[in-house]
C-alpha cells in the first residue's frame, strides 16, 4: 500500500537567507578544530494520550510526535518515521542554503521532497515477526533549488555536495553504534 501526499514546495514570502560572513566565521571555526565533537541530548516523554510523545530539545517547547489513526494514534503530529524524514529534509536544505550562500548565489527558494518505503506489518514487534527489514528500506530525496547566479551543472554539484556533508543523511546511510539500555 502506498500513500501519495501533496508536498508544499513554494514560499509565500521572500526568501531570507543566512549571513555570509557569519557562515564564513563558522566554517573557519570548524577548520580550526576539526576533531571537535558535541553531544546532543533529547528527552522523549510519553504524554499518556495514546501514541503522542513530547520531545524536548535544549530549552525549546516540546516537539510533538504522534501516529496516524491507522496506526492507533490521534493524527496530531508527524509519526516517528515522518519526523526522521523531516529531519533529513531539513538537514539537506540547511546544507543547500549554506553552500549556495558560500558561492554567492541569490536564493529564491529551497524545497526538499522525501519519500520513504517501510513495511509496518510487524507492528512494533506485536504483529508479523517473520524475517524482514525493520525500518525504512528506501528513501528518495528530490532537492529543488531556485537561485540566481548558478548554472544547472553548478546546482547539481551543490545538491550532491550538500548530500555528502549532511550529518543526518550520513547517519542514515552509515552504520552507527547505538547503545540501548534500561534506565
Amino acid at each position: 500500500m502506498s500513500t501519495v501526499v501533496a508536498v508544499k514546495t513554494t514560499l509565500t514570502t521572500p526568501f531570507e537567507s543566512i549571513d555570509a560572513e557569519r557562515l564564513k566565521a563558522l566554517g573557519d571555526k570548524g577548520r580550526s578544530d576539526p576533531s571537535a565533537v558535541r553531544t546532543l541530548k533529547v528527552r522523549t516523554v510519553a504524554e499518556g494520550k495514546r501514541f503522542r510523545h513530547l520531545n524536548y530539545v535544549r530549552d525549546l517547547d516540546a516537539h510533538v510526535v504522534d501516529e496516524p489513526p491507522g496506526l492507533l494514534g490521534d493524527d496530531t503530529a508527524p509519526n516517528p518515521t515522518e519526523a526522521l524524514l523531516a529531519a533529513l529534509g531539513s538537514c539537506v536544505a540547511v546544507g543547500l542554503q549554506a553552500n549556495a550562500v558560500a558561492r554567492g548565489w541569490t536564493i529564491k527558494a529551497i524545497a526538499v521532497e522525501l519519500e520513504g518505503d517501510i513495511n509496518i506489518t510487524s507492528v512494533w514487534g506485536t504483529g508479523d515477526l517473520s524475517p524482514k527489514p525493520v525500518g525504512l528500506t528506501a528513501v528518495r530525496l528530490k532537492a529543488h533549488l531556485d537561485v540566481d547566479g548558478a548554472t544547472d551543472a553548478e546546482i547539481a554539484e551543490v545538491v550532491a555536495h550538500a548530500a555528502q556533508w549532511s550529518p543526518v543523511l550520513g547517519t542514515i546511510k552509515n552504520p552507527v553504534p547505538v547503545e540501548v539500555s534500561r534506565a
